[in-house]
């Protein structure tokens, strides 16, 4: 598959994402209405949050602080260098 590179299409693939992210959660809110709690929307929030790190760590920290030689095509590629290399 060929690298996205057009930046219409970038911001498009960003927007989807946001618009996912915002229905998955509107939904799973709406899922638990009857017993919505703030609980559940602060637990919802730090999940994402914590994806959103976790992904930012997987892309740009390892290869600009931990091994700059690394560059990973997909989160499965970050978790075999993980894997591979849990020693250190």
């Amino acid at each position: 598959m060929k690298d996205l590179t057009n930046p219409k299409w970038i911001k498009a693939k960003g927007i989807l994402f946001l618009a996912l992210g915002l229905a998955a959660s509107g939904l799973l809110i709406a899922e638990v209405a009857g017993e919505i709690r703030l609980r559940i929307i602060l637990l919802l929030a730090v999940a994402a949050w914590s994806f959103c790190r976790f992904y930012y760590f997987a892309f740009y920290v390892i290869e600009k602080y931990v091994d700059p030689s690394q560059k990973f095509s997909g989160l499965f590629a970050c978790f075999r260098y993980l894997i591979r290399n849990r020693k250190g």
